[in-house]
């Protein structure tokens, strides 16, 4: 479905100094600086796959995203999306995609987003019949039946999100790019906008690829990541893979009955001692190491409850670009 091969973009940036001298020096002379937003990233994606694609702020994910749609123009390499050029905005390209980006929005803010559904079927060229069913179920599932009829500019911001998702989906991409889906909505609205997405990927076997910075999103919905750092591929894999390469330990979860004798965690060496208090203990110990540490932690600890899970996927985030910086 995608094809990406060493894809580049660089931007060439007017840098002056502040002040009435360089505003007006720079009217006759300007020093420019390259800004290599993607430098050289290989990647394909197969139809129907959800992928995460990750990095930090001014990592280019953006940037590849708008490429990929054909809103930008590579530097250098070669982009396919499903045997199209996307520079070439070829209409039958269009109607296989959709770009969300939780930053911008298509709503008319004056008019109900019914309105702006309606607009873009005649862009489209959607049939009558194919949009009302189509719509049906996506405002369904959505919840926002009664929100569709109200101005945009009486919306929530999450209001808005499953609006601009709704127009979005007018067309039935088979391709979807989103943009940080979720930035903005309370924990109910994210779970559920989480969940319509899947549903959309599996009903419609529609590939997917999604940026964003919760990793909520990422751990739910993507089992296969793509990371990128100043513009340059730091993994490319499964979620999976990426937490035993960058954090091999596991962390056991000690939940305490009463509270335990001063010092008593600390003593039993049990592991690296994330956090402790009077209820309960956070310990980092290598995956061969689990079950003894458990056995100990019982036999030594007023422990009632016990999990043993992955580290938080923000600190394994934080770990893998610190390492590749």
């Amino acid at each position: 479905m995608i094809s990406v091969r060493g894809l580049r973009k660089h931007y060439e940036v007017h840098q002056r100094a502040p002040g009435l001298r360089a505003a007006l020096g720079s009217l006759f002379h300007r020093t420019y600086e390259t800004v290599r937003a993607v430098d050289g990233i290989d990647f394909t994606i197969a139809a129907g796959e959800r992928v995460g694609f990750l990095g930090p702020n001014g990592a280019g994910k953006t940037t590849t995203l708008k490429v990929l749609a054909g809103l930008l123009h590579p530097t250098e390499g070669e982009v396919g999306v499903d045997g199209h050029e996307p520079r070439r905005r070829e209409e039958a390209f269009l109607r296989k995609i959709t770009l969300v980006l939780g930053q911008k929005q298509q709503l008319l803010w004056d008019l109900p987003p019914s309105e702006t559904f309606e607009l873009n079927r005649a862009v489209y060229g959607v049939s009558r019949a194919d949009y009302d069913a189509r719509m049906k179920e996506i405002v369904e599932l959505l919840a926002i039946g009664d929100v569709v009829r109200r101005p945009t500019r009486q919306l929530s911001l999450g209001e808005r999100m499953k609006c601009e998702l709704c127009a979005a989906l007018v067309h039935g991409p088979r391709l979807l790019f989103l943009d940080e889906p979720t930035i903005g909505l309370d924990v109910a609205m994210q779970a559920a906008l989480r969940d319509f997405i899947r549903r959309y990927n599996e009903v419609n076997g529609a590939t997917i690829l999604l940026t964003s910075h919760n990793m909520a999103d990422v751990s739910s919905l993507c089992p296969r990541v793509i990371l990128i750092d100043r513009g340059k591929l730091a993994f490319d894999g499964s979620l999976e893979a990426l937490v035993r390469r960058t954090r091999p330990e596991k962390r056991v979860v000690l939940r305490f009955s009463e509270r335990p004798r001063a010092g008593a965690v600390a003593e039993l060496a049990l592991g690296t001692v994330v956090r402790a208090d009077d209820a309960s203990a956070v310990l980092q110990v290598p995956q061969s190491e689990v079950s003894k540490v458990v056995a100990r932690a019982l036999a030594s600890l007023p422990v009632h409850d016990l999990d043993v899970v992955d580290p938080p996927l923000e600190e394994i985030m934080a770990d893998v670009f610190g390492r590749h910086a």
